[in-house]
């Protein structure tokens, strides 16, 4: 496809941050898309390994369509924000530089937004694979969430923004990417477009590979978790919210910190794994017993979601779960009952 003097339909975003062994793989799963023009938008935030000489083909080869910039570390809601400020199309599609896309991801988003001027995301699946990018699982999330209205983006937060493509308008309106958040500030952007009146709907496809690595953000537990708590918190915080998602601060505190306690567990916080359970305690709409049992069962569900093994009894034989067990008996009139099954 030409690209010289032709406006793109979508500028991709790249952030990166020391990333030069899947930097080339994500800019080449871009260059391999066809059906639509784009500008890619590498943001280097601050990275001291090779990424410069790396990319510095790039620059020459597709200087119509490719720009390398470099900035002060900053973190990657300043990196992307900074790639919104420069792009010149109207369509936004944000890339990890550990992630790629697959074919027809850029043609097949575009199409529904520039059919549809009522919504301003396009979500889609992703594929989770490995440091060496073989699959490990296909994640479908509208088999779960069909609608992703506000009320589904807080329940289930199913947020990648690899995955998306915005309407670059709306990301303005809504001033970007909040640098308070990190990692989770895709959670949080995705939240006040949803309250502002942004609409999504699904692209039904797998689209990106989802690299899992010991240095991606979804690995780093205790950040994840404190973000993901502090977003939440700032959400609630907002003083005129509808009734309906007012109502619906109790259940979803304590679906994302059950949530956070799987995923800490799943990182081996296992201290800390009690410690968002007791907090989820305070938010419970079940009784003593049927709570632990609720844990339980969440813990298995989010595993295989996750595609990993869960191994109930670790977690109830540790010494953690042992002293969170107590701590409930104490705390509670749990204590009068039989508590063989969560012991």
């Amino acid at each position: 496809m030409e690209f010289a003097n032709v406006e793109p339909l979508v500028g991709v975003i790249i952030p990166t941050y020391n990333c030069d062994r899947y930097i080339e793989q994500a800019i080449e799963s871009v260059l391999q898309q066809e059906g639509c023009t784009y500008e890619i938008i590498v943001i280097d935030d601050g990275s001291t390994d090779s990424t410069e000489k790396i990319l510095a083909p790039y620059t020459e080869r597709y200087s119509d369509r490719f720009r390398y910039i470099r900035q002060k570390n900053q973190g990657v809601a300043a990196a992307r924000n900074h790639g919104i400020a420069v792009a010149r199309a109207d369509l936004i599609a944000f890339l990890d530089a550990d992630d790629y896309f697959l074919p027809g991801k850029l043609a097949r988003q575009a199409e529904i937004l520039t059919k549809r001027p009522d919504l301003g995301i396009v979500h889609s699946g992703w594929q989770r694979v490995d440091m060496q990018g073989n699959k490990l699982l296909d994640v479908c999330p509208w088999e779960q969430i069909p609608e992703l209205d506000l009320e589904n983006w807080l329940r289930w937060k199913p947020v990648l923004p690899s995955a998306m493509m915005f309407r670059r308008e709306w990301l303005q309106y809504v001033g970007g990417f909040d640098k308070r958040f990190p990692p989770a500030e895709d959670t949080d952007l995705v939240l006040k477009l949803a309250l502002h009146g942004c609409k999504t709907t699904w692209l039904r496809q797998i689209t990106v590979g989802y690299r899992q690595h010991g240095e991606s953000a979804m690995h780093k537990g205790l950040p994840q978790a404190r973000s993901l708590c502090a977003v939440t918190d700032n959400f609630f915080a907002q003083p005129n919210l509808p009734g309906n998602v007012r109502l619906m601060e109790q259940s979803v505190r304590y679906g994302t910190l059950v949530w956070i306690a799987w995923y800490l567990h799943h990182t081996g916080h296992h201290q800390e794994t009690t410690e968002y359970l007791q907090q989820a305690w305070e938010y419970r709409p079940h009784s003593g017993m049927e709570t632990v049992i609720n844990w339980i069962e969440s813990f298995a569900e989010f595993a295989r979601n996750w595609g990993v093994e869960f191994d109930v009894n670790n977690l109830t034989s540790s010494e953690e779960w042992q002293e969170l067990i107590q701590w409930i008996i104490q705390t509670t009139s749990i204590g009068g009952q039989n508590t063989e099954l969560i012991i």
